[in-house]
Order: C-alpha cells, then structure tokens, then sequence
C-alpha cells in the first residue's frame, strides 16, 4: 500500500495544518470516548516536525518509509514495523522521509477538531 485506504480518510477528520507540528503532511484522526485520539500521517517529502511536549503520553508506529524521533537528545531511527513510547511531557521532535507513514496514539487530547473552512 502507498497509502491509508480511504476510509480512514474522511474530510471531517482531517486535522487542520494549524494543529500540526509538521508542515505539508497529511494528517487523520479519531477519538475514543474518554477523548484519547489516534491520528494517522503521512509525509509525501522530507520534513521536520517542530520541538514540541505534550501533557500525555504517546506511542507511535511506523508503518513504512523512515522517521527519525529525537527525544531529550536522543535519536532514534524507526523503520517499518518499529514502535516508540514517548512518556509525557518529553521534549521531542523528529524528521520524517517522503513516503512515511505513522500511527500515533495519544493518551490525551492532541487534536482539538476544529476545522476550518
């Protein structure tokens, strides 16, 4: 697969450009009832995602392609198939190859859902 089929892909959970940490990528999301979200990206070029925390613990996947996550100074590689915790409050940001795409998990709220028409 090149990408996430469309089902997973609905407009109305899109996340917006200005809740993202990564220019230029596109970003899908759903949320459980207790308001935890999963998102699901995907990067079409080379990109740098902004240094960023959050108030809730992550996990995330690579599902292909590359991201390099750096966490307090520390760098780490995911291939495909490779996972990464990421404890709250963990300074961290990464880069991301053309063709990477991630499933991240957030123990929190990430993704606010205020589109913007």
């Amino acid at each position: 697969m090149k990408s996430f089929p469309d089902f997973m892909k609905n407009p109305r959970n899109k996340v917006d450009a200005s809740e993202q940490n990564t220019d230029d990528i596109e970003g899908y999301y759903f949320q459980g009832a207790d308001e935890t979200q999963i998102a699901f990206w995907e990067c079409r070029a080379d990109r740098i995602s902004e240094k960023h925390a959050h108030a809730f613990d992550e996990y995330m996947v690579c599902v292909c392609g590359e991201y390099t996550a750096y966490l307090e100074g520390q760098k780490i590689i995911l291939k495909p198939g490779d996972e990464l915790f990421i404890p709250k409050g963990t300074m961290q940001w990464g880069r991301c190859k053309a063709g990477t795409r991630t499933i991240h998990a957030f123990g929190g709220k990430r993704i606010s859902g205020n589109v913007k028409d």
